[in-house]
């Protein structure tokens, strides 16, 4: 009781000399002077740009590519297969609880949370308020890559209330996929039409790596981005599809690969942060991700007849390197030659393999990899690119949604494919495909003829996603397209078939409440979302 005491006529004896204070006085009291009271938005611009190229996860630029991109997506839709080794959850349909939480953690961690602090440092308000125009545009047009990434491996997620922790909203409500698609085609819209290189600069030019702060180019990827989302719920929603797919067209998509969205990587300073993902998840003696491609990716490109190398399609010997021996110490090739190229079939582990093969299997020995050269530790970061767009098109014309696109479907299939063939050489300019060679598989592959259009439509998709394989399996759960033969490895958790969405975080499901009422259920593998035929 004597402290008690103490304490008490200590702080009613301070309170007497401050008895003539006015109130800005006693309000500056309460002022931390060491306290951040501005924030540099073209410095958080640059951190939400990097975030969306080392997938969103930082402090590690590993994390959502090795457990999501590649454990779950490349394997799920069979451009990769795994017999051993790493993550891979997506190879046999197993659970992984950091490939199913990565994703929703370090999204709303990494790049939306510097998003919205700059929207919100931007609105009326806040310190910049009318300023960075641009930057703020560009700004809406990375977060609304980001969430359409989120809600297509979730279904349901925190969307309007998301990102608001400093405005007391700790347990944000879950929002329907159909309402957040809707707002997205509307952020993308007012911020694409926003954009004006007659606004002032203010920095974002040197804070904006991906285009220069080439305001043209911004406006083409939100209309590009636009055109993605109108068609990815064309089956749900098609007049919402037809009504933006016509708006994209309007305001002018990708004209050629020079349009592509690449985030430029560096090997420093900092190997955790600046360097590609990708290529850190599988570089031996680093992440060390097994990257065998699977059977089915080479036998498709391998053409109609794998006896001849004619026919083959010339992405063949740009994925793969070749069949090769990879450690930290080199990469020495062991057959190169494109009849030899040979894809692991999914759903086998080591003694699967050998029993297929009726010997025992060295896999560097049999099996074809990744080219090596698409996966240095300073590679850039492929986002998005014109293939897409140009293929988009082809099926928006072959199934009449929207108005506006000019020349004939097989015109855009054309020009998606060759775009598609000739994107890789930021990798490496050894990575070209020549006109003649792109003309050659076109004629040897016909639009339309031997096999109906949207199919062809759907397995170039699903090709020109190799990297963005999160974005093939989001088409692949659309189309349905390629047919994919499941694979049923025993103790597998959704029965045999190919999983189509992610379970959320377990510290979600315990801790936000608003999880029990909103969230997409049940939360399985196996249940589709809203745009793949689930429930809204």
């Amino acid at each position: 009781m004597k402290y008690i005491h103490k304490i008490l006529l200590g702080a009613f004896g301070m309170a007497l000399p401050l008895a003539g204070c006015d109130t800005d006085e006693l309000h500056n009291l309460n002022v931390n002077p060491q306290a951040v009271n501005q924030i540099d938005l073209n410095y958080l611009f640059t951190a939400a740009e990097l975030g969306i190229g080392s997938n969103g996860s930082a402090g590690d630029n590993r994390f959502i590519d090795w457990r999501t991109n590649i454990g779950m997506t490349a394997y799920a839709i069979q451009h990769l297969a795994n017999a051993g080794g790493g993550i891979a959850p997506g190879d046999k349909y197993q659970d992984n609880f950091e490939t199913a939480a990565a994703p929703f953690e370090f999204t709303y961690n990494d790049q939306l949370k510097n998003i919205a602090e700059i929207l919100k440092q931007t609105n009326p308000g806040g310190f910049a308020e009318g300023k960075y125009q641009n930057l703020r545009n560009a700004s809406r047009i990375i977060k609304a890559f980001s969430f359409h990434r989120l809600t297509d491996f979730y279904g349901n997620v925190p969307y309007f209330e998301a990102n608001q922790g400093m405005e007391t909203i700790f347990f944000p409500k879950y929002d329907k996929q159909s309402a957040i698609y809707a707002d997205l085609l509307k952020e993308l819209d007012e911020a694409s039409a926003a954009l004006n290189a007659a606004n002032p600069d203010e920095g974002f030019s040197k804070s904006d790596f991906i285009y220069n702060g080439d305001v043209a180019k911004w406006k083409t990827w939100g209309y590009s981005l636009m055109l993605r989302l109108a068609m990815r719920v064309s089956n749900v929603n098609p007049d919402l599809a037809k009504q933006y797919v016509t708006k994209a067209v309007a305001g002018g998509v990708f004209t050629s690969n020079a349009d592509n969205v690449w985030v430029k990587m560096a090997a420093g300073p900092s190997q955790w942060t600046n360097q590609n993902g990708i290529s850190r998840a599988f570089y031996p003696g680093d992440g060390g991700q097994p990257s065998y491609l699977s059977k089915t990716l080479v036998d498709f490109l391998k053409g109609a007849n794998s006896g001849i190398s004619t026919d083959d399609d010339p992405r063949l010997m740009i994925l793969s390197g070749g069949i090769a021996d990879w450690s930290a110490a080199e990469w020495k090739p062991i057959n190169i030659d494109p009849l030899a190229q040979k894809g692991m079939p999914n759903g086998f582990d080591q003694s699967g393999l050998d029993a297929l093969e009726g010997k025992p299997v060295d896999q560097s020995k049999t099996y074809s990899r990744i080219n090596f050269l698409m996966l240095q530790l300073d590679e850039p970061y492929m986002v998005m690119n014109y293939g897409e767009v140009e293929l988009l098109l082809a099926e928006a014309l072959e199934r009449g949604i929207g108005t506006g696109i000019t020349g004939t479907a097989a015109d855009h299939y054309n020009a998606g494919v060759k775009a598609s063939m000739q994107m890789y050489t930021p990798y490496d300019a050894s990575l070209t495909v020549s006109d003649a060679a792109v003309a050659t598989y076109l004629t040897t592959y016909p639009y339309g003829v031997a096999k109906a259009a949207l199919p062809m439509i759907y397995e170039q998709l699903w090709v020109n996603k190799f990297f963005n394989w999160w974005e093939a399996w989001s088409d692949w759960r659309r189309t349905d397209t390629p047919q994919l033969t499941p694979v049923n490895y025993q103790g597998n958790v959704t029965n045999g078939t190919i999983p189509v969405r992610l379970k959320y975080p377990a510290t979600e499901a315990a801790g936000n409440q608003n999880y029990l009422t909103g969230a997409t259920k049940p939360d399985t593998y196996t249940t589709k979302v809203w745009w793949d035929g689930g429930t809204e």
